[in-house]
């Protein structure tokens, strides 16, 4: 069976590039019939955070994900320390005396002569009595993962046939000074114990991808199936700004954003397939296929997020719309109030502008008096329906001189307070001939 993993750290809360690493192993987990795990990574003890991991948990919930499995690596310490013990013994993980600074040193140093800022490894040349005399004098060690300097070839679930001269790369630590297991290790030591399958994620994790193979090869165990998916970038090319690339969950869902929307964008984000709108994640699901991800960099545009959510709104009913109407403070405005409106809507949160329209009160944007008058004089005195803005705008043009858009944009920016919105048609009899009249008055109502 395939299982795959979501691994985010409570460091902080989800934002679009992480969400969409756990978009994808849902949907791969759901197409497959697959088991999806939520492990979270919480070895920064420091950092972490339980709101960070509560605030995690919703905002998956939120985009309709769900979990088969969750765990904590918290809990797992001593897991971690026995692959220690291992790698020790096969001679695959040395310790390291070096201070911060020192390292910072080696690397200016190596730098300054043109060379890569590799470590050394000058560990391995202490003694076992240099070691013990080292600890006897306070100093705690670092432990570091030890690479074979050989290509690491492997075939990338996206990327197709990836390799990595691992000359490149310094030992990786895997447990700090202070005893805390770095995610080289633990990541590994998880995804063996839990039988993980498939591993997708960004392909910022290439080289790390790279390490770990061997590392899991010095455990004993075959590498999972990898699959690395391209960054994101701005619609121009541009690495994403701050605003977009660390936009919380949590900080779109109060812009308005729907679930939905997000998902549908993201979803389909660096494929080959258009960026369609899917109400139901199960057809989400449905439609996934990760052979279509491309190894270019997808780009983001903020305004395909924006017309996603806008026909989100769209395809919501009257009865899903009215659960949410006192979330946002608002008495229920009836079916034929959300009818006319929805398709105006880009948020939900807009639907307060249209309920002030119609139920509260604004203020009469009144631009031309003379053309006011007219339609004053010209308005119908029988009961107002669908067919009353055509007749109406008819007479007002017959009239007088006024004909067009700006007949049309005068009496819509004084009936609403605004220069744009639904149907004049559909909005009237809602408004109401009592509102309307006090309106053209330039009365506040």
């Amino acid at each position: 069976m395939i299982k795959v993993r979501f691994a985010p750290s409570p460091t902080g809360y989800l934002h679009i590039g992480n969400f969409r690493t756990a978009l994808v192993n849902f949907l791969f987990s759901r197409k497959k019939n697959g088991h999806f795990m939520l492990r979270i990574d919480d070895t920064d003890e420091e950092r972490s955070s339980l709101e960070y991991e509560n605030g995690i948990k919703e905002d998956l919930k939120w985009m309709g994900i769900d979990w088969d499995s969750i765990e904590k690596q918290s809990s797992r310490l001593s897991n971690y320390k026995k692959a220690l013990e291992i790698l020790l013994d096969k001679k695959r993980a040395y310790p390291c005396f070096e201070t911060g600074d020192e390292l910072s040193l080696k690397r200016k140093s190596q730098l300054s002569s043109g060379k890569p800022p590799i470590y050394d490894r000058s560990a391995l040349k202490l003694s076992d009595s240099d070691i013990a005399s080292l600890k006897s004098e306070g100093k705690r060690p670092h432990y570091r993962f030890l690479l074979k300097h050989s290509d690491v070839i492997w075939h990338d679930l996206i990327k197709g046939e990836s390799k990595y001269n691992m000359s490149n790369l310094s030992d990786p630590v895997i447990i700090r000074e202070d005893g805390r297991v770095i995610y080289t290790l633990a990541s590994v030591v998880d995804d063996i114990d839990f039988e993980v399958t498939d591993i997708l994620r960004g392909e910022d994790h290439m080289t790390n991808s790279a390490a770990q193979i061997q590392l899991f090869n010095a455990l004993g165990y075959e590498a999972p199936n990898l699959g690395h998916l391209s960054l994101i970038s701005g619609a121009d090319g541009e690495g994403l700004s701050k605003r977009l690339g660390s936009l919380s969950l949590g900080d779109l869902k109060r812009e308005g954003l729907e679930s939905n929307a997000l998902s549908s964008l993201l979803a389909r984000l660096g494929t080959s397939d258009p960026i369609v709108f899917f109400k139901d994640i199960g057809d989400l699901i449905e439609s996934f296929d990760l052979n279509k991800f491309s190894r270019n960099t997808a780009k983001f545009d903020i305004n395909d997020l924006y017309l996603m959510n806008k026909k989100s709104i769209q395809s919501m009913n009257y009865e899903e719309a009215s659960k949410r109407f006192n979330l946002i403070g608002l008495k229920e405005p009836g079916e034929e109030f959300w009818n006319t409106v929805s398709g105006n809507l880009n948020n939900f949160i807009e639907t307060k502008i249209w309920w002030e329209v119609v139920f509260g009160e604004i203020d009469p944007l009144i631009d031309n008096q003379d053309l006011i008058q007219v339609a004053t004089d010209t308005f119908p005195s029988e009961s107002i329906d669908n067919d009353t803005w055509s007749t109406w705008c008819k007479k007002i043009s017959n009239q007088s001189e006024f004909k067009g858009k700006e007949l049309f944009i005068s009496l819509r920016k004084t009936l609403t307070g605004y220069d744009y919105g639904p149907e004049l048609s559909k909005l009237l009899p809602l408004i109401g001939k009592e509102k309307i009249l006090s309106r053209l008055s330039g009365n506040k109502s």
